[in-house]
């Protein structure tokens, strides 16, 4: 008996060891019409969301990844030896956040938005592969250039930069936060 297109995406999501885009499953699967492999895995995901079940399918760095579900993180991490997960320091946050915004963009110009060098922290984000080089600027001296990776979106749950809070957001999240704040000391 032939397998299912359910079982067959499943497979693929399962072996891929980086996020598996649809236009990837749709490349591999030629034999089946793009709108099938589509409905087959959304079922797919469907399923893995019903109760009953350790792992689910999520989107997440712009294709499909297995993870373990949320409320079963206490177990996995004694069962991996995990004691918390490795916190990225306010200066990293600050230096990847600055990355995310204005990317493409150099070392001396993350340092000027800092006011601060960031050559240690460009260089840890690297080693965390949370950012790459892509390349020189036509300017003097040509500088490195730098960009986040993959794994930057998948290590924050998204599927593209374009999912990142935009300003206004951002500026109405800590306003309504302010807000709160002034609430709650009245």
């Amino acid at each position: 008996m032939a397998p299912g297109l359910k079982e067959v995406i499943e497979a693929l999501v399962f072996v891929s060891l980086e996020p598996l885009s649809l236009e990837k499953i749709k490349e591999t699967l030629t034999d089946h019409p793009p709108d099938e492999i589509e409905k087959n895995l959304r079922e797919l995901i469907g399923d893995y969301q019903a109760p009953g079940r350790g792992i689910s399918i999520i989107q997440s760095g712009g294709g499909y990844v297995f993870t373990t579900r949320r409320e079963f993180d206490p177990w996995v991490r004694r069962f991996l030896k995990i004691d918390r997960k490795s916190k990225l320091t306010p200066a990293s946050l600050e230096t990847l956040s600055i990355i995310a915004y204005h990317q493409p963009i150099t070392l001396s110009e993350i340092s000027a938005l800092r006011n601060v060098d960031s050559s240690y922290t460009v260089k840890t984000l690297l080693e965390k592969r949370l950012i790459k080089i892509t390349g020189r600027k036509k300017s003097p001296g040509n500088p490195l250039i730098y960009r986040t990776t993959d794994r930057f979106l998948t290590t924050f749950g998204l599927n593209s930069l374009d999912e990142l809070p935009t300003e206004e957001e951002i500026a109405r999240i800590l306003g309504e936060d302010k807000t709160d704040e002034e609430k709650e000391s009245s």
